[in-house]
């Protein structure tokens, strides 16, 4: 009998690992019934899938999925402080090659990101923020001509996907999964949101009552926090490049001002951008004694660490993921979760109800590609209707019922000679 490959924390942890797995497996009905159709059908037989993803109980249940629908699959962490080393272990007892260790170094990190992809050749790869797919396209371009395809979770991920589409560096088809409707709205504005806000609550044990909380950035993750921030009784500032963003935030209600005027006013700092230096030396300056500050996008370059750190005075964990940086003239800025996304590093991620859509889609995704989906190269959308199938098990598994066009109403959408 062949040996799983893998490279974990403690194998012992499996037990449980099973058990975080299967409470997990409890609010996520659609994936269960995609398991279960998958089991049937075998979709991925005799595919092997390469994945970088959050390690969390919510994550095994997807990866129990594709290897039920017949995939060997091999996994790495895309965040090393949001791996669970027990659900890790319990996967490799589940027959999945697991390279993820929780707070390894950033030579660890991709180390196992090379190892996932070196276990078998992968015709398949799902990634969470485009470092898989750099690595294949880098330190492993002999494993590209086998890859059909793959999927893209994440929004950074997704626009150095269309960046690399652009710079013509691009060699498999990707399909962007966090551009449907479905995670847009479930993962990002309602799973980010309430995570972001717990994992800083979790972290710190503060009121938002009566804080001034400043979101960077008005997409979905920051329009999630904006509102729950709201919602609990925090003043909410929103700094944004975009103007229709900001425009959305000002008919939503909330005041946007530049981040150099966020910077004096503000009690709590999150980041969802996307990009690098959102908080930088020049806003730690204005900031007042005691301010939080947390990112709540992909990668830890939202805050500028190395600015803070140069800054300081002084530099201590005074909590468990809370740093205290002391400036020169006393002042001291707390930041969470080494500046890593926060709701991940501090808390458990999105509720594993959010994540049962998010992985619905992204099975029923590789199942189509599996199916022989022709693509070129490039950045790809999920398909209408398997966005549209998401929504209509999540609506059915919380007993909603929708109501059903008429053939006389259906022949007014598709008529032109009826006029209005």
């Amino acid at each position: 009998m062949a040996v799983t490959p893998f490279d974990v924390a403690d194998p012992e942890l499996a037990g449980s690992g099973s058990e975080r797995i299967d409470w997990a497996a409890r609010a996520m009905p659609v994936l269960a019934q995609i398991g279960e159709r998958f089991s049937a059908a075998r979709p991925l037989a005799g595919l092997s899938v390469a994945a970088c993803m959050h390690v969390t109980a919510e994550t095994a249940n997807l990866m129990r999925v594709l290897r039920a629908g017949g995939a060997s699959v091999a996994l790495a962490a895309s965040n090393p402080l949001s791996t669970q080393d027990e659900v890790a272990a319990a996967l490799v007892a589940d027959g999945v090659a697991v390279f993820a260790r929780r707070g390894v170094d950033r030579a660890a990190y991709y180390a196992h990101i090379v190892a996932a992809l070196d276990v078998t050749p992968p015709h398949l790869v799902l990634d969470d923020g485009c470092d898989l797919v750099t690595t294949l396209h880098t330190a492993r371009t002999d494993l590209i001509a086998g890859v059909r395809g793959g999927t893209e979770g994440t929004t950074t991920g997704v626009i150095r996907l269309r960046q690399m589409a652009r710079d013509g560096r691009l060699r498999v088809p990707m399909v962007a999964v966090n551009d449907t409707g479905t995670r847009r709205m479930f993962d990002n504005r309602y799973g980010t949101g309430q995570s972001t806000l717990d994992a800083i609550m979790r972290a710190t044990n503060l009121l938002l009552a009566g804080r001034t909380l400043v979101v960077a950035g008005f997409g979905p993750c920051g329009q999630g926090v904006a509102e729950r921030a709201r919602g609990m009784g925090a003043h909410v500032l929103v700094t944004e490049i975009d103007p229709a963003r900001a425009l959305e935030a000002t008919m939503d209600g909330f005041s946007v001002v530049p981040m150099a005027e966020a910077a004096a006013r503000g009690d709590v700092f999150v980041t969802a951008t996307g990009n690098r230096d959102v908080l930088r030396a020049g806003h730690f300056a204005a900031m007042r004694d005691g301010v939080i500050l947390a990112n709540a996008g992909h990668f830890d370059v939202e805050v500028d660490v190395r600015a803070l750190a140069s800054g300081a005075t002084a530099r201590r964990t005074v909590r468990e993921q809370v740093e205290e940086f002391t400036q020169p003239d006393g002042r001291r800025l707390l930041l969470l979760a080494q500046g890593r996304v926060v709701n991940l590093a501090a808390a458990e991620g999105h509720p594993a109800a959010v994540m049962d859509m998010s992985f619905a889609g992204q099975a029923l995704t590789l199942a189509w590609l599996a199916a022989g989906a022709d693509l070129a190269p490039g950045v790809h959308p999920v398909p209408a209707d398997i966005d549209a199938e998401v929504a209509a098990l999540k609506l059915a598994s919380l007993g909603v019922r929708l109501d059903v066009s008429s053939p006389e109403q259906l022949t007014y959408l598709r008529s032109w000679e009826q006029g209005s």
